[in-house]
């Protein structure tokens, strides 16, 4: 299973005077491997924890313990790496149930001996996924849907894992939103 290629960060600003610049340019700071998973890594790109989003030249937010999801009324941009399920979804449960807890959520885990897969979870955000390398399948209850570079997911709230049932790695842009479940919305557990 080859790496893949690393990428670059800018994050722009202002300067004294108010005129735009390239404030921090360069490896994102924040990349982190999945002790649970080896081969998983969450490179996080920023995060804003309200909204409307401040836009200062503040510290970098990405310095943070990782969260699965945005803070209230916040977002983040990430960028996962996924490595195939060989590797992945070969997990004991309890290594999957820890998966959740080491990225701050573990009640968003609802995978179990019975689930499509082992890391199924569901959180209550609006994110968007984007393949950028490889190929990966988003599982839901009732069925996968096969991605290829370049498709992208409006995922709503809905209980899912991302499979990669090819041997080499895949990578995803995620960007999450801050949600709340609709009124009358019935959501399984």
């Amino acid at each position: 299973m080859q790496a893949l290629p690393p990428f670059k960060r800018v994050v722009t600003g202002h300067s004294a005077a108010g005129t735009a610049l390239a404030a921090l340019v360069g490896a994102v700071p924040s990349s982190i491997e999945l002790k649970a998973v080896p081969g998983t890594v969450f490179h996080e790109i920023w995060r804003s924890d309200a909204s409307p989003a401040p836009l200062d030249n503040g510290e970098d937010p990405t310095r943070k313990p990782l969260q699965l999801s945005p803070a209230p009324l916040g977002s983040l941009i990430r960028v996962v790496d996924i490595p195939p399920d060989s590797v992945q979804n070969q997990v004991s449960d309890a290594a999957a149930a820890a998966v959740f807890a080491e990225i701050g959520e573990s009640h968003a885990g609802t995978g179990n001996g019975a689930s499509k897969h082992k890391l199924m979870h569901r959180t209550e955000t609006l994110d968007y996924g984007i393949v950028t390398e490889g190929e990966v399948w988003l599982v839901l209850d009732d069925e996968d849907v096969h991605l290829k570079r370049g498709d992208i997911v409006v995922q709503r709230g809905t209980n899912h894992a991302w499979s990669n049932r090819t041997e080499a790695m895949a990578r995803m842009v995620f960007i999450l939103v801050d949600g709340c479940y609709a009124d009358g919305l019935e959501v399984r557990p």
